[in-house]
């Protein structure tokens, strides 16, 4: 793809040479000047030129200095030096070239036939022609065809020097707009000595010379009229600087390499138009070398387009400062009225510009011209790279059109949604407008649209209004569904007429449309959130119904490789509950699995203790479960491992057995009856014991229970000790009837029955039907017990009265610490931030679950929801939804008060048989991410590693 000719020759001035100086009378006079050539007859034009591999020929001209033609690629110069452009070298030497085939273009004004005037006629394409050698000749006689021949080479390049001064003004840019045309450059006896495909061809080359002068003006315009002055404005467009950099990095991207690529490119292409002007060869070879240059940097620029789009657009939006500055840049003669986001696309449609023009260029080239060979090359090559950025460009886009959606999105106010939005896994998948039906019978058109969106993780359901400028807000109508919560409904449904407005004029005339229906739903709320959308043709129905389902499996398929929990079976088959097999077998079943917790007897062994519907049943992991205790249903069981105790509340009573004897019960080393010698009766004889709970405050192990009364509840503390930290008895714990606990602090009461208890640091809280009561039982000065959250605010707060509203229709179950100054306040169906003085924080705002959970746990950072079809586990910070966990008759069986422990989950099991359903239980372990291991420095890989993938 190499290109020889040599004609006419240029030399670029150093410094401030003065171009050289011929007189006129040194050239003899041309046949055309005298008027005795004729311009009817045509002749190769490529014969004329030294391009042209015929037999050789000598040309007698006078002396003058030689000019050599640049490199194709020198040094770049933003400001390319003015041109020098002299006669051609060809006139004066003689050209030996071995192979030659002319095309049918390459015809020049002869008074003689083709027939006389043709030598050759033939290429010899197999091999490239050898670089012609350059020697002075005594001239030959007239009347040989090669002197015919070079007669018209002079020709021609004395109509070239006609013209020169307007190809030197073309480059510099000072020619008129309407005078920059290859005719218009060239004298009229060129045009005409030429054919017309040849004048097209001449045309279209002129073109990418001309396309890719204007190409670096305006990439310099961008730099010269808005980075430069955006970087300078006092005072600054955009601040602080950091926001500035990050601004100008995003929307102008590498625009600085890209224009220094074009910058080689432009000097490179106007070398050879100095060099071959007016009959350009080819600029193959140029185009080809440059674009492997500059394709990387043009695949990142391209990709990355839409996301500048986007930033400049939002930008225009939100900063009233930047919106002036751009109207400034409009009105700068330099761009010509276009706007920014006009020069920003120009890179995008450079590519395909070219390619364009090339192709034309293709159309208007002779078969056996070298181009015909070269421009296919370079046409695939270029094919193959839009080809190749389209996907980058379409991901690109789809993230544009996800912060649109992501920056219109309006939410109820006050409740947080954590859609993870600006994860940079976060994408929308498709979102269109559906239609939906009002349930109301009065709606004369019941009928209203929806703009419907699919991110990767939620189904989003919103409302589309328009607001002054163009702006679209998108009110969330109903709450977005988390993917792992929806369910697909039908799709088959026949479709309903939907009756259309009038049109404006004709009242009387009433039209229908086809929509076809689909229904999803919420898997735990499947009657409150279930819809019915309506697509406007059955191609549109069946398109939401392939990417719900494609994105389901792939949403499905993320978090199962991304499990914050996973189970591990503990037991499947030992405890059964009665089943439709059930009846036929001689076992009882055990009856459902209420609560379970764990120790360690002497010796190291583990045991597993579980309360079922039938009584508490003991033993080792993979070993037989015997039933020790005939307590049925027992509502807590607390294992007190530093005390040797066991607690367990069954029909309002608390008792306590030891932990040793219970160990040698099981493993049949001592007789049940042992069992009564270590029972202590806590509490129960003075009233039922509601609920109890056990943990540390100011570092003592403390047993806390609320017990019953007439038109209130008393909450007592006690603390867990060892027989020989008793010392002398207090007439007041004489009265006990235990010898392992002793008071801590003093009772006080509540007026409603408490839910749950927890202790805290220094104190204990009571979730009531009022909130969670806070006391310090050793502080007996303290008469008033705080409520949390503390809503004295309210009154004065709508936004914090509407939380209040929201936390009073709601169960309390607990706290959870987010950190060292703000607790989450657990409700059965939200949670709430407070501060360590109990205020709500965060604005009052609160966190919904997708759930109405019966217990929680909590292993930070996560806090774990509990219902009976699912386990929601969610980040405490951000209230974020992690991880969902199904099953089937879900129940928390134990809450560990160590990290080391685990916590053990029944659900329904796997076994149906005539034993019964089984009950699987299971223990939930905390995952870790995986990072990567990277080798370390200077480890080297066995030459042999991958021998047996054959690589």
């Amino acid at each position: 793809m190499q290109n020889h000719r040599a004609h006419p020759s240029v030399t670029i001035p150093q410094r401030s040479r003065s171009p050289a100086f011929h007189p006129p009378e040194v050239y003899a006079p041309y046949p055309f000047e005298v008027g005795s050539q004729s311009s009817d007859n045509l002749l190769s034009a490529w014969d004329a030129t030294p391009t042209a591999r015929r037999p050789p020929t000598t040309l007698e001209v006078p002396d003058r200095p030689l000019s050599r033609a640049r490199s194709t690629f020198a040094t770049p110069t933003i400001s390319p030096p003015q041109p020098e452009i002299h006669r051609s070298v060809s006139q004066r030497l003689t050209i030996h070239s071995n192979r030659h085939r002319s095309s049918k273009s390459e015809t020049l004004l002869t008074g003689r036939s083709l027939e006389d005037d043709y030598v050759a006629r033939s290429y010899t394409p197999a091999t490239p022609s050898p670089a012609p050698s350059f020697d002075s000749s005594p001239s030959r006689s007239t009347d040989e065809p090669d002197s015919r021949v070079n007669k018209l080479t002079r020709e021609l390049s004395n109509m070239t020097l006609q013209s020169e001064e307007g190809l030197k003004r073309f480059q510099n840019g000072s020619l008129d707009e309407k005078d920059e045309a290859w005719h218009s450059l060239v004298p009229l006896e060129a045009r005409e000595a030429l054919g017309k495909r040849e004048v097209e061809r001449q045309s279209v080359l002129f073109e990418v010379f001309k396309s890719e002068r204007d190409y670096v003006y305006d990439l310099h315009v961008i730099r010269e009229v808005f980075v430069e002055p955006l970087k300078s404005a006092s005072p600054p467009i955009i601040s602080p600087v950091e926001r500035l950099q990050t601004f100008l990095s995003t929307v102008f991207w590498n625009l600085e390499q890209i224009t220094a690529h074009h910058e080689r490119l432009m000097e490179a292409l106007f070398v050879r138009q100095r060099e071959q002007h007016p009959l350009v060869q080819s600029v193959c070879d140029i185009i080809l070398e440059s674009f492997f240059q500059f394709k990387l940097d043009y695949e990142s620029y391209i990709e990355h387009y839409p996301l500048a789009e986007q930033r400049h657009r939002t930008e225009l939006n939100h900063n009233k400062a930047y919106q002036d500055f751009v109207q400034r840049c409009s009105r700068d003669p330099r761009t010509k009225k276009r706007d920014l986001v006009t020069f920003l696309s120009r890179p995008v449609t450079r590519l395909p510009r070219v390619n364009l023009i090339l192709e034309h260029l293709q159309k208007r080239t002779e078969s056996d011209h070298p181009d015909a060979q070269d421009l296919p090359v370079v046409l695939g090559v270029l094919n193959d790279f839009l080809k190749s950025t389209q996907p980058g460009i379409a991901a690109a886009e789809s993230k544009v059109k996800f912060w649109n959606l992501c920056d219109s999105l309006a939410f109820n106010k006050g409740e947080i949604i954590e859609l993870a939005l600006y994860n940079d896994t976060r994408s929308l998948v498709y979102a269109g407008t559906l239609a939906r039906r009002s349930k109301s019978e009065m709606d004369w058109n019941p009928w209203y649209d929806l703009h419907v969106a699919l991110l990767d993780n939620f189904l989003l359901i919103t409302k589309e209004e328009k607001l002054p400028g163009d702006t679209i807000r998108r009110l969330v109508v109903s709450r977005p569904i988390p993917l792992a919560y929806l369910r697909l409904g039908s799709f088959d449904d026949p479709p309903e007429n939907r009756k259309e407005r009038p049109e404006e004029g004709n009242f009387l005339r009433v039209s229908y449309r086809a929509m076809y229906p689909f229904t999803v739903y919420h898997a735990f709320e499947k009657a409150t959130r279930r819809y019915t959308l309506y697509a406007s043709t059955e191609a549109a129905r069946t398109k939401w119904y392939d990417v719900l389902v494609h994105t389901k499996a792939v949403e499905d398929a993320r978090r199962e490789g991304n499990r914050f929990f996973v189970s591990q079976v503990v037991d499947d088959g030992t405890f059964r509950v009665p089943g439709p097999r059930s009846g036929r077998s001689r076992k009882h079943p055990s009856g459902r699995v209420v609560h379970a917790a764990s120790f360690i007897a002497s010796g190291g062994k583990k045991f597993l203790v579980f309360g079922c519907a039938s009584g508490i049943f003991i033993g080792r992991r993979g070993e037989t479960f015997r039933k020790i205790l005939s307590y049925e249903n027992a509502k807590n069981i607390i294992v007190l491992q530093d005390f040797n105790k066991i607690l367990i509340h069954h029909d309002g009573y608390l008792l306590s057995y030891s932990l040793e004897v219970l160990a040698r019960v099981v493993q049949y080393q001592s007789p049940a009856v042992a069992l009564d010698a270590s029972l202590e009766t806590i509490a129960g004889q003075d009233g039922a014991v509601i609920c109890c709970h056990a943990g540390k405050v100011k570092d003592r192990t403390i047993v806390v229970y609320a017990v019953k009364a007439f038109l209130h509840t008393n909450v007592f503390t006690l603390e867990v000790c060892r027989p020989n930290d008793l010392g002398a008895r207090s007439p007041w714990t004489l009265q006990l009837p235990t010898l392992s606990f002793r008071p801590y602090g003093e009772s006080f009461y509540l007026p409603q029955d408490p839910y749950s208890i927890m202790t805290l640091t220094k104190t204990i809280a009571v979730a009531t039907e009022r909130g969670i009561a806070v006391a310090d039982p050793q502080n007996t000065g303290k008469t008033v017990i705080s409520i949390i959250p503390d809503f004295s605010g309210a009154p004065s707060n709508s936004t914090m009265g509407d939380l209040k509203v929201h936390c009073e229709a709601a169960r309390p179950l607990g706290l959870v610490p987010c950190d060292s100054s703000e607790l989450m306040v657990i409700y059965d169906t939200m949670g709430c931030y407070v501060t360590k003085h109990g205020r709500p924080s965060r604005d009052s705002s609160f966190v919904r679950w997708e759930i109405k959970a019966d217990s929680f746990l909590h292993r930070a950072p996560h806090v774990l929801l509990f219902c009976s079809e699912f386990i929601e586990v969610r980040d405490v910070q951000s209230g974020r939804l992690d991880q969902v966990i199904e099953g089937a008759d879900i129940r928390l069986l134990y809450t560990p008060n160590v990290r080391s422990a685990l916590p053990l989950v029944a659900w329904r099991g796997a076994k149906d048989d005539e034993d019964g359903l089984s009950e699987q239980i299971v223990e939930l372990i905390d995952t870790a991410v995986i990072t990567p291991v990277t080798p370390a420095s200077g480890t080297m890989v066995p030459p042999d590693v991958w021998d047996e993938w054959d690589m």
